[in-house]
């Protein structure tokens, strides 16, 4: 019998496939799907830096408003529901989450900019999170950015959620950083648990018709697996952080090359929302079966096997290998 265990920022799992931040966590009842086909951990859907903002904009509004006309008003205080719950409603499901289940259960923080949004991942904590990831969606636009300061915000965002809580906090990051060895040593010494590599930015379209931009949400394919999983494999050894490869897995083969390049877990997406939960207990066989028939006996010993550092032409994930591929068309 195989040992498909894995420490993940210091949370110990029973196999390496996590489920990733979807609609599939919005639900309990998706999340105990889950669990019973063989999750190991399951990261929540992100709760938006807006969503707290618009809740602390909308309190401000009924609790001030009328108070021009009559004192008494300032005691007033709208009925449930007159402003929206998201926040108080994904607490909630933490707290749901972690009654319902035996698994660990991270919840998912999206936002962009330092303020007091952030602290909000005390209240996860307090709910009974065992981590939480700090999900950076940001499209630096303004011209006048450096990428020092894109990097700095990083920086920032992780130190000041870290400041809040005691649990593992997990850094997912875009691919986009020009120097991305510095960026992950940056982020390891300020303390982050885990790195998530990487962030999938949806790119929308436009409506040549109606003159509109558009969205246009494309679940990812095998082939996207191939960028985390080159930077997993020169970071791994390099930085104390946990590391998670997402974006394209959709077979037991891609779990088990994440865990060869030195990924800790796997995590799974878009695989899920096109075959449902019952794929987990798929991609778990599959991963056992393989490693049997290969004599590996545990995660541990499969584990960077195939990093940078292991490889016997660790080129092959540098340049060489560029005109490499490019030569050998025809």
């Amino acid at each position: 019998m195989v040992d498909l265990t894995t420490t993940y920022m210091g949370l110990k799992l029973k196999n390496p496939v996590v489920p990733s931040a979807s609609p599939l966590s919005a639900s309990l009842d998706s999340i105990k799907k889950m669990e019973d086909a063989g999750a190991a951990a399951i990261t929540l859907h992100s709760l938006f830096e807006e969503q707290i903002e618009f809740e602390a904009e909308a309190l401000t509004h009924f609790l001030e408003r009328g108070t021009d006309s009559f004192s008494e008003a300032l005691s007033y205080f709208p009925t449930v529901g007159e402003y929206r719950r998201e926040p108080d409603d994904y607490v909630d499901l933490i707290r749901q989450a972690k009654e319902a289940t035996g698994i660990p259960i991270i919840a998912s923080l999206n936002g962009v900019s330092t303020g007091g949004w952030t602290s909000f991942a005390k209240r996860f904590e307090e709910a009974g999170a065992d981590g939480v990831e700090l999900n950076v969606y940001f499209i630096p636009t303004n011209f006048s950015l450096m990428s020092y300061d894109v990097e700095d915000l990083y920086v920032k965002l992780l130190k000041e959620v870290k400041k809040h809580v005691k649990i593992p906090v997990a850094m997912k990051l875009s691919p986009y950083f020009s120097a991305m060895p510095h960026m992950a040593d940056m982020l390891d010494a300020e303390g982050a648990d885990a790195l998530v590599l990487f962030n999938r930015f949806y790119q929308p379209d436009i409506d040549i018709e109606e003159l509109e931009v558009t969205p246009n949400l494309q679940l990812s394919t095998p082939v996207e697996m191939r960028l985390p999983m080159r930077w997993i494999a020169i970071l791994y050894g390099h930085v104390d952080a946990s590391m998670a490869l997402t974006s394209g897995i959709h077979s037991s083969e891609d779990v088990i090359k994440a865990l060869m390049v030195g990924a800790d877990i796997a995590n799974v997406c878009s695989v899920l929302l096109k075959e449902g939960p019952a794929k987990i207990a798929d991609l778990l066989q599959g991963v056992s079966a393989w490693m049997e028939e290969h004599e590996y006996e545990s995660v541990q010993q499969m584990k960077g096997s195939m990093s940078h550092r292991a490889v016997a032409e660790p080129a092959a994930f540098e340049r060489a290998n560029y005109m490499k591929v490019l030569n050998s068309y025809r």
